[in-house]
């Protein structure tokens, strides 16, 4: 096993780095990577960029905006938000198990007298207030996991940068993000950096996992993770893309994530149709998107075509009839 301590806060390169690891490092069974991203919001992988932020506040305050590889939703990171990734040879039936790649972060605030608890889907909790969450992505056998932890960041800029969903907001039965969520530190008896922090949880998986070393890139990982940085994850095209036409959108939000379909219905038919959302899934819903095309916009006719697919590879936990509901009305 390898760590990594990666000390760059570039938000679009830390997370090239992530996928080097990922897609790249295929001789190292399992890594885990401690890093920090500037004042940034990262999307995921299905999401519409333009729905999930607040455009005017992330421009004016320069707030980098980028998508990662994984599903889930939108997070704010800054100085004081810190992320760790464990990548490891799994087969698929670990595949959406947050809660044991999150044990490291449960028993690290143990040791500081903190109780910890996963609650959810995918998010970690301190008294019912949320501090992290997680999300995977897969490939052949190998899982990436990563968790984004609320150490000491300012939770007033993270309320402005996002606009978060009011069917999220609804579905929690409170009246704002910053009901729902805390920082570690103000948890903690004795305060501590997020530097600490994070020597902490580098210190618990020393202990688990003896044999762990420290891997150190070459000159030339670091130029293809640059590049790789400024042609995709620097990229406008990658991390906002083209806002689809349509003239039908349907949002709904289900128990594993919410589904935002925009439709353009031509002659009673689906010419063009785009999901998004914060769910799960391990394969880019466009082969959805393109086995629905031409079809009648009729829910029995969807529903039909949606049930020869196998779902499961692109959104984890929601049915062929959820799916439909959300696209025909």
């Amino acid at each position: 096993m390898k760590y990594i301590v990666n000390e760059s806060n570039d938000t679009a390169f830390n997370i090239a780095l992530e996928e080097y690891a990922f897609k790249q490092m295929l001789d190292e069974d399992m890594i885990f990577i401690l890093w920090i991203n500037k004042p940034s919001i990262i999307v995921g992988r299905h999401q519409n960029t333009i729905e999930e932020i607040n455009r005017d506040y992330v421009r004016e305050n320069d707030i980098e905006v980028v998508r990662r590889i994984s599903g889930g939703g939108a997070v704010y990171h800054d100085y004081n938000n810190l992320n760790y990734t464990i990548i490891s040879n799994e087969n698929q039936d670990k595949l959406f198990d947050f809660k044991s790649f999150s044990i490291p972060v449960i028993n690290t605030l143990a040791e500081l007298g903190v109780k910890a608890e996963f609650t959810g889907r995918n998010d970690l909790e301190i008294d019912g207030k949320k501090f992290g969450g997680n999300a995977q992505a897969y490939i052949k056998g190998r899982i990436m996991h990563h968790g984004a932890l609320l150490f000491d960041v300012d939770l007033s800029v993270l309320s402005k940068a996002l606009q978060v969903s009011k069917h999220k907001i609804e579905s929690k039965g409170v009246k704002s993000v910053r009901a729902r969520v805390t920082n570690i530190v103000d948890e903690l008896e004795e305060k501590i950096s997020v530097l600490e922090f994070r020597d902490l949880l580098l210190d618990y998986m020393k202990k688990e996992y003896p044999e762990m070393t420290e891997y150190t890139f070459s000159d030339t990982e670091l130029e293809e993770i640059h590049r790789n940085r400024d042609a995709k994850f620097g990229n406008w095209d990658w991390n906002y893309g083209k806002s689809p036409a349509y003239n039908i959108r349907r949002t709904i939000k289900f128990p594993s994530g919410l589904i935002d379909a925009y439709v353009n219905v031509v002659d009673s038919r689906i010419d063009s149709l785009k999901i998004y959302g914060d769910f799960f899934g391990i394969e880019d819903v466009v082969a959805v998107e393109e086995a629905l095309i031409g079809l009648a916009y009729e829910r029995d006719v969807v529903l039909a075509k949606l049930q020869e697919l196998d779902l499961s590879r692109y959104f984890a936990g929601i049915s062929a009839q959820e799916i439909a509901e959300a696209i025909v009305e």
